[in-house]
């Protein structure tokens, strides 16, 4: 949000994507495109680029149309429904070994 705060002020249009509304409006970002999908997914589920082409390309119309600062909310919608919501980060014994698994296998890109 500083950055964000600070290219605009050298007149560089930005446009903050995120999933967290009380925490980027907080910040008090220029633009902020809210995707209402789970934390580290803004722009949707990995390799959607549907969904992510859709974003991006909001985030062009806003730059272009918006001459204040302002929030859009998007109607993306997560591909599985909104089953993740109620469950998110959530820590069970049911679940807890196998997040632990997932936090500490290395990762490959």
């Amino acid at each position: 949000s500083l950055a964000a705060r600070d290219l605009e002020t050298a007149g560089i249009a930005t446009v903050v994507i995120g999933s967290a509304l009380d925490i980027v409006t907080w910040c008090n970002v220029p633009r902020y495109l809210h995707n209402d999908l789970p934390l580290g997914n803004p722009l949707g589920a990995p390799y959607d680029r549907t969904a992510q082409r859709k974003s991006i390309e909001i985030a062009f119309q806003m730059i272009s149309q918006m001459r204040e600062p302002g929030v859009r909310m998007s109607d993306l919608a997560w591909p599985g429904g909104e089953d993740w919501k109620p469950v998110y980060g959530e820590v069970t014994e049911k679940n807890r070994e196998k997040e632990t698994k997932k936090r500490d296998k290395p990762r490959t890109t």
